[in-house]
């Protein structure tokens, strides 16, 4: 038998009449999701927390809430910053994109452009001033402590062993660059691992868990960290 040849032309147009067909069935859907792509790229999506670095705070399995538009609004799915809106302070829990890991964080910042900061046996000394603590649990393995950052405080994990991450010399913060910490000070790659974080990597700020997953439970919910505040 012989091949028929279907001439170029005649594909083409059928090739658009399918897309125009496509198009006109799904343009509604198309729209939705191109819209909630942008929205979760420039102003807020929530973020998988795999690891124990930010424990007590936030544990593994938690969905944290991510202000994309707490410091910057930005160019959607990029990080030029179209308008900057604020600079990060001083206890924010901040989403970065880090270079130096090749990976998302979430951390804590500790010192803000200027600040000299130091570390002795898990003790913060910020700009010469030492940093109050006061011990909530003590267990076999670790204690919980809350420590205050100014008018702030949270809770962090520490060792009863402290680790070699326990103490660092005086380091001036740079400009445009923050240093992080992780909550959970004895097992996290923060700031002493990966250095100072810069202002263009940090995609925004966290305040709420959204919800959770036990992993060591068949991934089931945690009802009791649902919506909760950091």
């Amino acid at each position: 038998m012989s091949k028929v040849n279907v001439p170029k032309t005649n594909i083409s147009q059928v090739k658009k009449s399918k897309l125009k067909v496509f198009w006109r069935e799904n343009k509604s859907l198309i729209i939705f999701i191109s819209l909630m792509m942008v929205f979760r790229s420039a102003v807020a999506d929530w973020n998988d927390v795999p690891t124990g670095s930010m424990k007590p705070t936030i544990v593994e399995g938690d969905r944290i809430l991510v202000n994309k538009m707490a410091y910057d609004i930005r160019f959607p799915f990029s990080h030029v910053s179209l308008f900057k809106i604020a600079d990060p302070q001083r206890n924010d829990i901040i989403i970065f994109d880090s270079v130096v890991s090749d990976k998302r964080l979430v951390k804590r910042v500790i010192g803000v452009p200027g600040d000299v900061v130091s570390m002795h046996n898990n003790q913060l000394i910020i700009n010469g001033e030492v940093v109050d603590y006061k011990e909530l649990a003590n267990k076999s393995s670790h204690k919980i402590m809350t420590e205050s950052l100014i008018s702030n405080s949270h809770r962090i994990r520490l060792a009863q062993q402290p680790s070699r991450l326990a103490n660092f010399s005086s380091v001036k913060v740079p400009q445009n660059q923050y240093l992080v910490l992780g909550d959970n000070r004895d097992n996290s790659a923060d700031s002493r691992v990966i250095g100072f974080v810069p202002r263009d990597e940090i995609v925004g700020r966290s305040s709420t868990v959204v919800m959770s997953l036990n992993y060591d439970n068949y991934y089931l919910p945690r009802s009791e960290r649902f919506l909760i505040d950091l």
